[in-house]
């Protein structure tokens, strides 16, 4: 069995582990050893401590043997996003203004992974503080496709995205401001999930009422993205949103009836959203599959009207503050990408922030008013194949000129912009066998729910089943876009 360790998923793993078909310290061996054979290629992971995770494996072998009631995800080895910290671990947020941080606590999302038994071997590299949705920085390079090792793997979860591919590991935790768990997850062809506000909460020392950013997982397997979120949501008494959806919830049965479903699906989202053909074509194609389920799919979308004003004003905003004053202290080793974002945030008035509450208000009516008609809204995740990796971002998207690195990224902005639970599956492959993404959104705290249309799709289909084959002879791309 230990051969085929990576193409287990998580739910199948820990399952073996418990029942010592496999040892925690056999399943860490052919995760490093998979790191080893791949990350030459797609140099996904940037940290990696052998030594520690040895320890922790070892110990979860001797709860086994001990016959220790044993944590969800007992003995499952994962390395961790960059922009997530992990105690004692450096953690860089891919920044040369970071190469050297090493935080004392963990974020919640790894201590509760951790809690719930997860073997910490390292970090997945990120685009510079999770800026765009294209993984590189200059402190340790570009992550590739494992489907094609030229191109980008999307970001800022690239890392992780890749190494889910790669079988790596099975499932890995990432985060989601403009789409950063779901376009990766669409080059990638695998699974990712923006929960809704506060399911997994995000606890700040600058902005605890905060909520265009989300932290969520990726997975091969639907199934394994509800068993992540069995372990990660629930509520903390440092950020003051609803509790929303209690980790129970995301146990109950991933059985579905899709027949008389309502789907929405649009193909520029009403406003005019550049997509390449290609993609438009083959999506709606992949879009039988929910009619031969018995689901009602009609093209039909909710105002996004005013979408990309909330989404870039409040993401300027979270990254002034968040970033304002590291860049005061460092900002000549930080891309100029989030300079631009941050001197935006900076920029804003009152009569911005005033303008951008009352555009929430009247998006959120219009989601609402999709919602009294639909069950679920369903659009392309990403709007490009995965690109020249070279690149910094796409210059232009159908023809359309990208005006900032936000442009072609639009596809999930949008519907970051509303705060929905937003899911990417797998959708099959283009012409000349690009993994693509179909985006799949449902109302506030119906997170479960849809994840449940999500794996009807995915049960139908099996897309992730493909894997990569990646040619130990490509060199990583470890220089950076100029």
């Amino acid at each position: 069995m230990p051969e085929t360790i990576g193409e287990l998923s998580a739910v199948e793993l820990t399952a073996a582990i418990r029942t010592k078909e496999i040892s925690a310290r056999e399943a860490l061996a052919a995760h490093l050893g998979r790191i080893e054979e791949v990350n030459p290629v797609i140099n996904a992971v940037v940290t990696l401590d052998p030594e520690g995770a040895q320890a922790l494996a070892h110990h979860a072998d001797q709860l086994t043997a001990a016959g220790a009631e044993l944590p969800p995800l007992h003995g499952l080895p994962m390395t961790h996003k960059d922009t997530n910290n992990t105690a004692g671990m450096r953690t860089t947020q891919g920044s040369l203004a970071l190469r050297d941080y090493v935080p004392d606590a963990d974020d919640l999302i790894i201590a509760r992974l951790k809690a719930a038994g997860v073997v910490s071997t390292g970090k997945s590299n990120v685009p510079e503080f999770g800026a765009g949705s294209h993984t590189f920085n200059d402190l340790f390079g570009t992550t590739t496709n494992p489907y094609a090792p030229t191109l980008s793997a999307g970001g800022s979860s690239g890392g992780v995205a890749a190494v889910v591919a790669s079988r790596v590991q099975s499932i890995g935790d990432g985060s989601d401001m403009g789409g950063s768990l779901r376009i990766p997850a669409s080059f990638c062809n695998v699974v990712g999930f923006r929960p809704s506000t506060a399911v997994i909460p995000m606890p700040s020392d600058v902005n605890a009422y905060a909520w265009l950013g989300r932290t969520g997982p990726m997975a091969r397997t639907v199934e394994d993205i509800a068993l992540f979120m069995s372990v990660t949501a629930g509520p903390d008494p440092r950020v003051p949103h609803p509790a929303g959806l209690e980790p129970e919830v995301f146990r109950s049965s991933l059985e579905t009836d899709m027949r008389g479903v309502r789907i929405g699906w649009s193909r520029d989202f009403g406003i005019g959203v550049p997509v390449e053909p290609e993609i438009l074509e083959h999506l709606e194609r992949q879009l039988r599959v929910f009619e031969e389920l018995g689901a009602i799919v009609e093209e039909a979308t909710p105002d996004f009207s005013e979408a990309d004003l909330v989404f870039g004003n409040t993401r300027a905003m979270d990254f002034a503050a968040g970033l304002g004053p590291l860049l005061e202290r460092a900002g000549d080793v930080i891309k100029p990408e989030v300079h631009w974002n941050v001197n935006k945030g900076l920029a804003l008035t009152a009569r911005d922030l005033i303008e951008t509450a009352a555009a929430r208000t009247r998006l959120e009516a219009g989601v609402q008013s999709f919602f009294s008609r639909y069950d679920l809204f369903a659009s392309p995740c990403a709007q490009v194949l995965p690109f020249d990796a070279t690149l910094r971002y796409p210059g232009s998207v159908a023809g359309t000129p990208s005006e900032t690195y936000l442009d072609w990224m639009r596809s999930a902005c949008v519907l970051s912009a509303t705060g929905l639970p937003v899911l990417s599956v797998p959708a099959g492959f283009s012409s000349t066998g690009l993994p693509i993404g179909l985006q799949l959104a449902g109302n506030h705290y119906t997170d479960m729910q849809l994840l449940r249309w999500g794996r009807a799709f995915e049960q139908q289909t099996g897309y992730a089943a493909v894997a990569p084959v990646i040619a130990a002879d490509v060199p990583a791309l470890t220089t950076v876009p100029a």
